[in-house]
C-alpha cells in the first residue's frame, strides 16, 4: 500500500474502515500506517483504539466464534492489532485513557501449553482490556503475587492437560482461604474443561474459546460497573 496514493486521499472514516479490513487480514504493517495516519489527522488515541483496532477485533471475534476464521487467521489478526497497539499504548498512558478492565491470565502449574492462552490474551487486549500474561506453569504464588501487584478485575486460568486441570481448584481455594475470592471474576478454559467442571471448582465461568472469553469478560465487567 502506498500512503501517497491511498491514505492521504482518504477520509478518516475510510482509513478506519481500511484499518479494520487490514487487521482482519493480518496486515500488521498496513495497520501501523493507518494508525499513524489517524493520529496525524488529529484523532485522539482512544478513538483510534476503539473505532479502529477494537472494532476490527470484534469482527474477528464474531467470525472466529462462527467458524469463519480459525486459530491461525485470528493469531495473524491479533498480531496486527498488537502492532497498532504498540503505537497507541504510550499515548493512551499519557492521556490516562480508561480501560474496560484488567485481567491476569496464566496456564496453571504443570502445564506448558499456551496457544489458547495467548489467543485469549491478544483478543482481550484487542477488546480494550489491560492484560497481564503470567505465561505457563503458574503456581498459586505467581497468581497471588500478580493480584497484589496489578489489582485486576479478572483472573484467567488455562489448562490443556486433564492432569493439570485440578490445579485450578487449588488456586481458587487459595483465594477463598485469603478471603479475597469475591474480589475477582475467575474465568477458566482449555480443551478438557467444561461448564460442569468450572461450576464444581467454583469458577465464575467456563470459556470454550477466546471469543467467548471476551464476551464473558465484558458481561461480568458490565455487571461490576453497574453495582
Amino acid at each position: 500500500m502506498s500512503e501517497e496514493i491511498n491514505l492521504k486521499e482518504m477520509s478518516l472514516e475510510e482509513i478506519l474502515e481500511l484499518m479494520k479490513e487490514d487487521l482482519y487480514d493480518g496486515y500488521a504493517d498496513e495497520v501501523v500506517e493507518e494508525v499513524e495516519a489517524c493520529l496525524a489527522r488529529g484523532m485522539v488515541p482512544y478513538a483510534v483504539l476503539t473505532e479502529g483496532l477494537v472494532a476490527g477485533m470484534e469482527i474477528v471475534g464474531i467470525d472466529f466464534r462462527d467458524g469463519v476464521l480459525f486459530v491461525p487467521e485470528v493469531l495473524m489478526a491479533a498480531k496486527a492489532m498488537k502492532a497498532g497497539m504498540a503505537i497507541l499504548r504510550p499515548l493512551l498512558a499519557e492521556t490516562g485513557a480508561s480501560r474496560v478492565g484488567t485481567m491476569v491470565i496464566g496456564t496453571v502449574k504443570g502445564d506448558i501449553h499456551d496457544i489458547g492462552k495467548n489467543l485469549v490474551s491478544m483478543m482481550m487486549e484487542g477488546a480494550g482490556f489491560e492484560v497481564i500474561d503470567l505465561g505457563i506453569n503458574c503456581d498459586v504464588d505467581k497468581f497471588l503475587n500478580a493480584l497484589e501487584e496489578h489489582k485486576p478485575d479478572i483472573i484467567g486460568m488455562s489448562a490443556l492437560l486433564t492432569t493439570t486441570m485440578p490445579y485450578m481448584r487449588v488456586v481458587i481455594k487459595a483465594l477463598k482461604d485469603k478471603g479475597i475470592r469475591q474480589n475477582y471474576v475467575v474465568l477458566v478454559g482449555g480443551a478438557p474443561l467444561n461448564e460442569a467442571f468450572a461450576e464444581d471448582i467454583e469458577a465464575d465461568a467456563y470459556c470454550r474459546d477466546a471469543a467467548v472469553a471476551v464476551e464473558t469478560a465484558k458481561k461480568f465487567m458490565a455487571i461490576r460497573n453497574s453495582v
